[in-house]
């Protein structure tokens, strides 16, 4: 026979248990992140170098590396033993102070006993004011930043005080540009560049990107490549090729460079150049056509000549003029002016007139584009036909058959009849 106080005793130890279990769950999380991570990712100096005894300003950037830090925790156990509903909420990385630790550099200003919280991913600047010691050289403060619940961060900044040698120390990118002293539209060509590392410690990780300000003008293949780490003094040298359509606009077309890059580090840098590219058009001029008025020129009679010159080229053809060297009076040259791209201009010639022959001439056209003065000569042939008589041979003819009419019948016959009577008429 059981004992009503062993029984009693059962249900209160059973309860106890259960209610010890639905606490746990609640408090225990279903799954957590790995804690955050804060990090220096950069730093900045101001100025770069310092007076002794002078005043300056150090910058970094504080991040926390945990993208997508979470919590998720239970809101109690169903009366089955699992787990009903669950929340997930943002870890931040606590941080309880950022300061800056020197013995020679003097913190006037910035040290923070109790900083605050940072985000998952966010990033947050830390300016400290500071007074650099009466001795010259270079100087290692330490920012210290102290986490609640994670790895305290030790991150020490070069401070230059007046010191020369260290002046260049950092990795500076040179870039030297070697391309073509102009660029006819619809041309491909190539662009020369020269890296040299002026500083003393190696860039890598070396990205170059470029873009252009117009889409006439197009890199040929990928608009960024890598390049090999450069040492500090070394060189290192790329070429790129670059092609251009006969609508690029004349002038100077920029090629922007991007370069990014990484010091020992793990720094992030970055810097800009321009390459100017001279577009200049070069005109091109040809003879289109040939024309006579009369078409048929013939010896001792004026005409005009028409020679239409064109421009082929993608340049404007300026101050063109043209001149015919054929052995007649009158006018040998013309002056035209401008002639555009894809037009055409007439050349007129007005001549005197010469012998019958066939005259062999060249055609002289001199003008000036981008690129210079240009003069362009072509052999042409003139065909002269002797003058026609025939019209003046048939009148000659018409006048004399008229005239020996005439003497026939108002001379000849009234001599022969004596008396002026026509010869049918008898005599009295």
């Amino acid at each position: 026979m059981k004992h009503p106080r062993t029984d009693k005793n059962r249900i209160v130890i059973s309860g106890a248990v259960a209610l010890l279990l639905l606490l746990a769950a609640c408090a225990i999380p279903v799954s957590a992140a790995d804690s955050p991570t804060v990090v220096v990712t950069s730093y900045k100096v101001t100025p770069s170098v310092l007076a002794p005894n002078g005043y300056g300003t150090i910058q970094v950037t504080l991040t926390n590396t945990a993208g997508t830090a979470v919590l998720k925790e239970s809101s109690g156990v169903s009366p089955a033993g699992e787990f009903q509903t669950t929340k997930s909420t943002d870890i931040p990385a606590q941080i309880d102070s950022v300061q800056l630790v020197g013995t020679e550099i003097k913190v006037i200003d910035g040290n923070f006993k109790h900083f605050g919280a940072i985000g998952p991913g966010q990033s947050v600047d830390v300016t400290f004011s500071i007074q650099a010691p009466a001795t010259e050289g270079l100087y290692f403060p330490e920012v210290w930043v102290e986490i609640n619940g994670g790895k305290n961060v030790r991150y020490p900044v070069p401070v230059n005080v007046n010191a020369d040698q260290y002046v260049m120390q950092s990795p500076t990118l040179v870039v030297y540009k070697e391309l073509p002293e102009s660029v006819n539209p619809g041309d491909r060509f190539p662009v020369n560049l020269t890296f040299t590392n002026a500083g003393a410690i190696r860039a890598s990780d070396i990205v170059l990107t470029t873009s252009t300000s117009s889409t006439s003008l197009g890199a040929v293949g990928p608009n960024t490549i890598s390049l090999a780490p450069i040492n500090g003094g070394e060189q290192q040298a790329v070429t790129l090729s670059f092609i251009t359509d006969r609508n690029v606009p004349v002038g100077l077309a920029k090629i922007m460079l991007a370069i990014d890059y990484k010091l020992p580090d793990g720094t992030p840098a970055h810097q800009d150049e321009v390459i100017e590219v001279p577009i200049k058009g070069e005109s091109e001029l040809g003879f289109v056509s040939v024309d006579t008025s009369p078409r048929r020129v013939a010896a001792g009679e004026p005409f005009d000549i028409t020679i239409r010159i064109e421009n082929t080229g993608t340049g404007e053809a300026k101050q063109v003029a043209a001149t015919i060297d054929l052995p007649m009076t009158g006018t040998k040259q013309s002056f035209i002016g401008k002639i555009k791209p894809g037009n055409d201009a007439p050349a007129i010639f007005m001549l005197d007139g010469g012998k019958s022959g066939t005259y062999e001439y060249n055609t002289t056209i001199t003008y000036t584009d981008d690129l210079g003065t240009h003069t362009v000569t072509s052999p042409m042939s003139l065909r002269v036909t002797p003058q026609d008589y025939t019209g003046a041979i048939v009148m000659a003819i018409i006048i004399i058959l008229a005239g020996g009419f005439v003497i026939y019948r108002y001379w000849y016959i009234p001599r022969k009849n004596g008396n002026g009577a026509l010869p049918w008429v008898k005599k009295n």
